[in-house]
């Protein structure tokens, strides 16, 4: 009995060495992300939770809407999304001020379905040439299909091809081309076009209009895991 009760004071000892009980191990870290990141991060925070230990909990939703939600209220420790956005809620006091590391960028590419034509767009003339061809376009009614609507018309086809163009929800472009029944063209990120079952990446943007969405990492001044919040970021 005098050796189980040692024993017990021992694991209570290096129970408090470490300063990390085994309930404060198991808590997850909160991730607020804009969606074209979620392959890439998904595999991230498996990494970071092998090395780590703790386990990393994604929320994914374009950045507009990530900061829509924070700003009404909702908490998390780290947010991923455009740094336009952190900036605002670092204004508002919902994100730590301070350095706010880019991890990435993404480009824009064109989309079909699996079981349409095959066509190339390596530059712009083969680019001009797919659009002018689609029964329609489909592209997003916020910032990046803005963009888009500036490439159609540096490449002087907005006009020709405005009775087809078809702006919608970010969430329901891709819906669009899926339930389509011609030859319909998509616009959105390359990774999110990759990761959507029923679709093929037709290729991203030639060199000479493509654009990206850089995307940089936060901790929430409600984080309740901020040193952890802090090196999933660095991580």
């Amino acid at each position: 009995m005098k050796k189980i009760f040692h024993l017990l004071v021992l694991v209570c000892a290096l129970g408090l060495m470490t300063g990390q009980s085994p309930a404060r191990a198991q808590e997850k870290i909160k991730v607020l992300s804009d969606g074209p990141l979620r392959t890439a991060l998904i595999q991230i925070g498996e990494a970071f939770r092998r090395e780590s230990g703790h386990q990393v909990e994604f929320t994914f939703g374009t950045s507009p809407v990530v900061h829509k939600k924070v700003a009404g209220g909702e908490v998390a420790d780290v947010l991923i999304i455009q740094p336009n956005f952190i900036e605002e809620l670092v204004k508002t006091g919902k994100v730590i001020a301070g350095e706010h590391p880019v991890i990435g960028r993404v480009g824009f590419g064109l989309t079909m379905r699996t079981d349409a034509p095959t066509t190339t767009i390596t530059t712009t003339g083969a680019l001009k040439l797919a659009l002018l061809s689609a029964d329609s376009i489909v592209f997003n009614n916020v910032a990046s299909g803005n963009y888009f609507a500036e490439v159609l018309e540096r490449l002087n086809i907005a006009e020709t091809v405005r009775t087809k163009v078809v702006r919608a929800d970010p969430a329901d472009v891709f819906e669009h081309v899926i339930n389509g029944k011609g030859n319909d063209i998509g616009v959105g990120t390359t990774t999110s076009i990759i990761a959507t079952k029923g679709l093929r990446l037709v290729g991203p943007l030639p060199p000479e209009v493509q654009s990206y969405i850089v995307y940089a990492a936060a901790p929430m001044t409600s984080a309740s895991l901020r040193r952890q919040a802090k090196r999933l970021s660095a991580f």
